[in-house]
């Protein structure tokens, strides 16, 4: 966990403890994710840096047993002072009171205090997916920036993945041939009608593979020069170990230029075509909801405005009285 030789500094042998005791049942109660998790520390570790400079004394545990709005008005002007946005700010109160809700329920602390203070209010922005005709030319093999035939076809079949699957890039990468079903048996072949991934915060959820995902998939692994055990990650970097997430995010790039697409044209962005697409298409916001592995049907909504979005231009540039 990054940033504990700092915290020791910072904190009080009791805080440090109950710290420590809060990250345990984060991670092994609630199942967080990995990035929430450390997320989380960050922001407990920077309050603990405030209340510091605030009491001129390493920060304790009982600094938290009755916090003040007033306390947390001050932490979140130096927050804003540092140059943080509203979704930071946001966040760093999540994480604080993740941690006082921690103690509350062992009887140390009230959150009372922190219940009071309403997040800043986070800028309205949609999802911002590519046309359906620019998501396939990005998942055409044919289109890949890539000298090496067999590199072009796994990054064609990782964003045929994304498009196709609405999966986030790091359940791509993570994927391995026993989950389509490949082995010995099968000679490369997908040998499966569904994904089971694994998601944010352990949530599984269950995703339909369309044949042309099957396809991709196949012509990836006829070209791979490298031997995959059933369990191993599929998709390989030009040295043969796992690929990085940057590596088809700088690919993407590449592509981004090639084709004139603008800077919202990412590998999350294929996801979110997914999801508009579906949706253009009639498909049910609840089921897009299992799809997408979202927790709460609030943020699938989003993509109605966006689809509504698209609808009014279409309109507006077709209606001829618009």
């Amino acid at each position: 966990m990054t940033g504990i030789a700092e915290t020791l500094v910072f904190a009080a042998p009791c805080l440090l403890k109950a710290r420590a005791e809060w990250l345990m049942h984060l991670k092994s109660e609630r199942r967080v994710a990995a990035k929430t998790l450390e997320a989380y520390e960050r922001d407990l570790r920077q309050f603990c840096i405030f209340l510091t400079d605030y009491h001129a004394r390493p920060a304790k545990k009982n600094d938290f047993a009755d916090l003040k709005p007033l306390n947390m008005r001050g932490y979140l002007a130096r927050r804003r002072e540092a140059g943080n946005g509203a979704r930071t700010i946001a966040r760093d109160l999540a994480g604080i009171r993740s941690f006082v809700r921690f103690l509350e329920k062992n009887g140390e602390a009230s959150s009372a205090g922190l219940m009071a203070m309403r997040p800043p209010k986070q800028p309205g922005t949609l999802p911002k997916p590519v046309s359906p005709e620019d998501a396939l030319r990005l998942s055409d093999t044919a289109m890949q920036m890539q000298a090496e035939p067999w590199i072009a076809a796994r990054d064609a079949a990782l964003m045929t993945l994304l498009y196709g699957c609405g999966l986030r890039i790091s359940e791509a990468v993570s994927l391995t041939p026993i989950d389509f079903g490949i082995s010995a048996a099968t000679k490369g072949k997908t040998n499966t009608t569904a994904l089971r991934i694994l998601g944010k915060g352990g949530k599984v959820r269950i995703v339909p593979l369309l044949p042309i995902v099957c396809e991709a998939m196949e012509t990836y692994l006829r070209l791979c020069p490298f031997v995959l055990a059933a369990d191993d990650p599929l998709f390989r970097g030009a040295r043969g170990g796992p690929v990085q997430p940057a590596v088809i995010q700088r690919a993407m790039r590449i592509m981004r230029g090639a084709l004139d697409l603008p800077a919202t044209a990412t590998p999350h962005a294929l996801r979110h075509s997914f999801a508009t697409h579906l949706l253009g298409n009639g498909g049910d916001l609840r089921a897009i909801q299992e799809l997408l592995g979202h927790a709460s049907l609030s943020t699938t909504q989003k993509y109605t405005a966006v689809d509504t979005e698209q609808l009014l231009k279409t309109w507006s540039a077709a209606h001829p009285r618009a």
